[in-house]
């Protein structure tokens, strides 16, 4: 070969390698390769926080769900309302957006940089806008969702002659549910519970329409749900009251006072223990406690879908402790308004949870049996139960 044209084609390569490094060279600079260091790989989400949050309320209802856990129309009455209360403003971040990192951040989980690869914007951002939240907005709407119940007769005790007259002063029922919360090693002990994982036990009250009603949470896992119940009846904030001559059903957990009505200890109660292939009720106890059984069953339902919707009920968060115990009522005053306007539950029976359930915890069911109790308490529940028996019986001769 020529001399000329091999210098040629070693000169060319040359400069085609020199054009390669100019391409190569910023690339290598912009991921960190080159200067020390190896940069950590940056998510630019494809839509920007507002863009993602109008998709998936002007898409396709299941994505809305998922993402917030209710549907786009009832989404868009709350940012009105938080708007219009000045609750959440707009600023470079409108309120929609903002409400949409609350949702997701309660419907998955998600810690802040979860929302960054989700949402786009800083961890600023989100800890400004959390704190919003949980400062301002969470307590504000527990006033105005979270409503003690009518002192009227409930449609459903006053229409079913299994319940009327007998419950008739009867506002609803009461249950203790355990939560799990993350603290740090020194503060661990109080809140071990007796399953030995960590929780605060909360208190739920819900009425006959399966809306809760007044939620207690924060106390320590080992704190039994009597002395949760003591504790919210005697706080000087956000007190739990019972009119006089009105009572709140209870488990076997709580004291039986006029107040509290619990089940007969050592007496057939669950509902299972009633249904098909089980004798029927033999005496007045039993009676009692399957009706009992039967209208207290409203809480354990309502928490049940509290808890399917919202399954960070049963995983420890990254919060701090005292946002980690807003969390359940944030949750009950959702739930209430997601039912106020008539949004679907049924969903939920098909739907995997949003958090994996590996991360789910293991709690307590509930206290075991409170043997404390009233005369007051005990002659109400007789007479409640004799009358109820002797009724029973007229009507089966």
């Amino acid at each position: 070969m020529d001399m000329s044209i091999r210098d040629r084609i070693r000169k060319r390569r040359e400069e085609d390698d020199d054009d390669l490094m100019i391409l190569i060279i910023p690339a290598l600079h912009h991921l960190g390769y080159l200067g020390g260091r190896v940069a950590e790989p940056q998510h630019i989400p494809l839509l920007t926080g507002a863009e993602k949050v109008k998709e998936l309320l002007e898409g396709p209802v299941k994505k809305c769900r998922i993402a917030f856990r209710m549907e786009p129309y009832i989404f868009k009455a709350l940012a009105n309302y938080l708007r219009k209360e000045k609750l959440v403003r707009d600023t470079r971040i409108k309120v929609e957006e903002k409400l949409g990192f609350f949702l997701y951040m309660l419907s998955h989980n998600a810690s802040y940089g979860d929302l960054q690869v989700f949402f786009g914007h800083s961890n600023d951002t989100f800890h400004n806008v959390m704190k919003r939240f949980f400062d301002i907005v969470v307590p504000a709407l527990n006033l105005r969702f979270l409503k003690a119940p009518s002192n009227q007769v409930h449609p459903k005790i006053h229409q079913d002659n299994r319940f009327y007259p007998y419950f008739k002063n009867c506002l609803g029922a009461i249950d203790g549910t355990h939560i799990p919360v993350s603290v740090s090693p020194e503060q661990a002990a109080p809140f071990r519970n007796r399953k030995g994982t960590l929780s605060h036990n909360a208190m739920v009250v819900c009425n006959f329409d399966l809306n809760i009603t007044y939620v207690s949470a924060g106390w320590e896992g080992s704190a039994t749900d009597a002395r949760v119940l003591r504790s919210a009846m005697n706080t000087p904030v956000g007190k739990f009251e019972v009119p006089p001559g009105k009572f709140y059903l209870v488990d076997g957990g709580y004291a039986n006072t006029a107040s509290f009505l619990a089940p007969y200890r050592k007496v057939r109660y669950h509902l299972k223990e009633f249904g098909h292939g089980h004798r029927r009720p033999q005496n007045y106890k039993e009676l009692f406690n399957h009706r009992h059984a039967v209208l207290r069953n409203h809480d354990e339902r309502a928490l049940g879908v509290l808890k399917k919707r919202f399954p960070i009920l049963k995983v420890a968060t990254f919060h701090k402790l005292e946002n980690q115990v807003k969390i359940p009522s944030a949750a009950a005053v959702l739930h209430n308004i997601i039912r106020s306007m008539n949004g679907d539950e049924k969903w939920l029976d098909n739907q995997p949870n949003n958090i994996d359930p590996i991360h789910f915890v293991d709690l307590p069911d509930g206290d075991q049996g409170n043997d404390e109790a009233n005369i007051e308490g005990n002659n109400l529940r007789d007479s409640i139960a004799h009358a109820m028996w002797a009724d029973y019986q007229h009507r089966r001769n």
